[in-house]
């Protein structure tokens, strides 16, 4: 019969034990799944900015090419048939 209130203490001793540790890991979870979320959301935003930045690049590019450098006239006749292209694209888009 000693035996067996030896045995029940340490199995009460390990049940708590794995309580512990489960609680223990089920905060570290939440921890760490909060702060994957905050990296997520601050991924997103990153590549927000980032095509934002791209998009302002472009059309800073086509403005210099359109500048009417001398040196640049070849270049500013293929940006202006590629704004011309997507131009006619998006009219043709529209009559659909």
């Amino acid at each position: 019969m000693c035996n067996t209130i030896e045995a029940i203490h340490l199995l009460e001793d390990k049940l708590q034990s794995l309580l512990s540790n489960y609680e223990f890991l089920k905060n570290e979870n939440e921890i760490l799944l909060q702060s994957t979320n905050k990296l997520q959301h601050q991924l997103i935003e990153s590549q927000r900015l980032l095509a934002e930045q791209q998009k302002e690049y472009d059309l800073l590019k086509i403005a210099k090419t359109i500048d009417g450098s001398s040196t640049n006239t070849r270049d500013t006749k293929l940006k202006i048939n590629t704004l011309i292209r997507e131009i006619d694209k998006c009219i043709i888009e529209l009559h659909k």
